[in-house]
């Protein structure tokens, strides 16, 4: 689904929650600390960020203080055990978009990611410029590349801006008279059967997640969230 840059200094909650992460089909990029969080951020810039409060070299206020000002988009998220008000306030102030308190449950974090990156996708905040995900299938848009199931499949420019139309709008169904002008422009004239004829084929090469393109009878498609 997303790219998703995790900095915890727990070990064994940091790797319970990469296991979580990826099960639920996001690219998870895990850091022990907050120096460490920040330069995997400038490497790979993620769609959706998770910090701790209190870790070694850089604490999570001070890592989000640094994103925003590279980033004023991309959202984020503190697991903290410091959840008094003022920890709160200090933390959105600096631009953080939710508090997850611990102890707390996998889902509920799931759930909470899953929510902010529908804001973001809503915003025009997830990037689908780069690296992005469709279920577990792994789209790389410059090298017109989808890894799926163990194998890599070769994606035309127009499949591309199919699945970047799609994945920009993920969760809402995208009208095939929409996807014709966004995707083959205005001035196309070749019906929506082209279309699903376009949809069928990415959803071959993206293996088992090409079921996550819903079909949605006499609209459109939608990938699931």
């Amino acid at each position: 689904m997303a790219r998703i840059l995790l900095a915890e200094d727990d070990d064994t909650l940091r790797n319970a929650l990469v296991i979580a992460l990826s099960s639920a089909g996001h690219d998870a990029a895990a850091c022990p600390d907050g120096a460490a969080a920040l330069e995997e951020f400038g490497r790979h810039r993620p769609d959706l960020v998770v910090l701790d409060v209190m870790m070694p070299r850089k604490s999570g206020y001070d890592v989000c203080r640094e994103i925003r000002g590279m980033d004023a988009d991309v959202p984020i998220l503190f697991l903290t055990a410091k959840a008094e008000e003022e920890d709160v306030v200090l933390g959105l102030g600096l631009g953080a978009d939710d508090f997850i308190s611990k102890p707390f449950r996998v889902g509920e974090l799931l759930a909470r990611i899953a929510a902010a990156l529908r804001r973001a996708a809503k915003n025009g905040a997830v990037r689908v410029d780069g690296v992005f995900f469709i279920g577990k299938a792994k789209i790389d848009a410059k090298k017109f590349i989808a890894e799926a199931d163990g194998v890599s499949h070769i994606l035309t420019a127009r499949e591309i801006d199919l699945l970047k139309e799609l994945v920009a709008h993920r969760g809402e169904v995208v009208s095939r008279a929409d996807l014709l002008d966004e995707v083959w422009g205005l001035d196309y004239d070749g019906g929506t059967r082209t279309v699903d004829q376009h949809v069928m084929q990415v959803r071959k090469k993206l293996g088992s997640s090409g079921d996550r393109i819903e079909s949605i009878r006499g609209i459109g498609y939608r990938v699931l969230p």
